[in-house]
């Protein structure tokens, strides 16, 4: 698309090169105080006093969907309502890079036809020489969301049993940049929300501490931190995972610290690739999940890549596992303590216990508790796969006459073609 006279085309192109210049440099200011912070969360980054808050931004929350409609309207063609959608975003979120870039795109179709969209000249770009490239990623990822739509009514497959006191559940996509959040309701669990995420600086399978990796596997939130709590850096808040967790120590990983947080109040949005291991989201987004979601009780799956299948289609599986659990709950019913312990491995641990010692503490309880009978209150499971199976259960045991018991979690791992139980603990 050509402008219509040499000044128009002057004009534009000043303003282009602001809006480039405002999305690149900012991002690049961005970059340099991200590094200056300690290389993963700690208690360090709590504040006993609130900092000044920053002012909300203009219809934020519905950034990413203004976004999306620019993108569509440049689709079909449509690149003059385009550009008026684009300036309004900037007006109302000014520090949306991506929406920056964007604008400025639709600036610079008016001067001169675009090769590819983010084509920046090359004296703006070398500002911040990684940055461009970022944002590109970034457009990529969220129109690929756009695209790929999980299948209506499916869920993540590590979502084996949920009970209906799980209220919420969330599933991070790492190489879709996506987090999706779940609401257990009259139907079940139902897809109520997706947002774009960013993750680890060098990527995912966190390892070791620092390495700037986010881990993959299945988590619990254990507790919330609120924005007034936190350094700006963090955002409108964060919510605090169990990584490691029982299965991570036996694999030998290490390190801590993993948080879902937001973003310092002069960003909107990180780059795909851009945390010390966590999973950071835009403050409006983060805010509607920090409204809904309980900590202890919230299942937070962190795949590579989301295995999405419809309920039914796993039935059988999910019956198997749960005769598995049923197993399990009659051995310790009836107070045979070698068939209950054919269900533990040979490697079981438990904070102090080994299993030499469990087998000790598990035949003087069982002894105790003679035959009485207990049920499994608000059973979840959750799977994971990676080079190992896994199930992560978690039950309240309460025993019959009693309206409530401990709440225990175990980890189940396959050892010959067999279940068996390598963690068992009390964590309510």
């Amino acid at each position: 698309m050509m402008a219509g006279s040499g000044k128009t085309s002057l004009s534009l192109a000043l303003a282009c090169a602001g809006v480039l210049c405002a999305s690149l440099m900012g991002a690049a200011h961005a970059s340099t105080r991200a590094k200056a912070v300690a290389a993963k969360p700690t208690p360090a980054a709590v504040k006993p006093a609130p900092p000044p808050s920053p002012a909300p931004q203009k219809q934020s929350a519905s950034a990413e969907i203004r976004l999306i409609e620019i993108y569509k309207l440049i689709g079909a063609g449509q690149t003059r309502e385009a550009l008026g959608k684009a300036q309004a975003l900037v007006n109302d979120v000014p520090h949306f890079h991506l929406a920056q870039l964007v604008y400025a795109d639709l600036l610079m179709a008016r001067t001169s036809k675009l090769s590819t969209m983010g084509a920046a000249p090359s004296n703006l770009s070398a500002m911040a020489p990684q940055r461009l490239e970022q944002l590109k990623t970034e457009a990529e990822r969220r129109l690929a969301a756009l695209k790929e739509r999980p299948p209506a009514g499916a869920l993540p497959a590590q979502f084996i049993e949920l009970p209906p006191s799980t209220r919420h559940a969330i599933a991070v996509d790492a190489t879709r940049s996506r987090l999706y959040l779940f609401e257990n309701g009259p139907n079940g669990m139902q897809l109520v929300a997706d947002h774009y995420a960013s993750v680890g600086r060098l990527g995912i399978e966190k390892s070791t501490e620092g390495d700037q990796r986010t881990p993959l596997g299945v988590y619990y939130i254990t507790s919330r931190l609120d924005g007034h709590q936190l350094t700006d850096f963090y955002g409108s808040g964060a919510l605090l995972l169990n990584y490691p967790n029982e299965y991570d120590r036996r694999q030998g990983r290490t390190g801590g610290g993993i948080w879902l947080h937001g973003v310092p109040s002069d960003s909107y949005a990180r780059s795909p690739n851009s945390t010390d291991g966590c999973v950071a989201l835009a403050n409006p987004e983060l805010r509607t999940i920090l409204d809904r979601v309980q900590p202890r009780s919230t299942p937070v799956v962190i795949a590579r890549s989301l295995q999405w299948i419809q309920p039914g289609s796993a039935e059988q599986d999910r019956r198997n596992v749960h005769h598995l659990i049923e197993g399990w709950r009659m051995a310790r019913a009836s107070g045979d303590v070698n068939r209950l312990l054919a269900f533990y491995s040979p490697q079981f641990s438990s904070g102090a216990y080994d299993f030499s010692q469990w087998r000790a503490a598990l035949t003087k309880e069982v002894g105790q508790q003679k035959t009485r009978s207990f049920q499994l209150k608000d059973l979840s499971i959750l799977g994971w796969k990676d080079k190992n199976d896994l199930l992560v259960v978690t039950f309240g045991e309460v025993a019959d006459g009693q309206r409530t018991g401990s709440i225990k979690r175990q980890y189940w791992g396959k050892e010959g073609g067999l279940w068996k139980i390598f963690y068992e603990g009390v964590i309510g």
